[in-house]
């Protein structure tokens, strides 16, 4: 089993430690973590880790999910722009 885990974040392939977050992987590739906006137009990110702000909300193979509840699989597509 490899320590690492490759995925795509909005069509960038990313590798992140096996186990990690899509919230860890979506920092890791340089982004707030999240794809929601303020009104004001500024990216919200992460809050709790838990899975209860809901700020962390991105597309994952096509559904709606929580970047925070959700572990990193080899070939995973996220979108944050969805």
């Amino acid at each position: 089993m490899s320590d690492q885990t490759q995925l795509h974040i909005d069509g960038q392939l990313v590798r992140v430690k096996a186990g990690s977050s899509v919230a860890a992987a979506l920092r890791i590739a340089g982004g707030m973590g999240a794809a929601r906006t303020s009104v004001t137009g500024q990216p919200r990110a992460p809050f709790c880790g838990m899975g209860v702000c809901q700020e962390c909300r991105v597309q994952i193979d096509g559904r709606r999910r929580l970047a925070c509840q959700t572990v990193c699989a080899e070939g995973m597509r996220v979108e944050t722009t969805a």
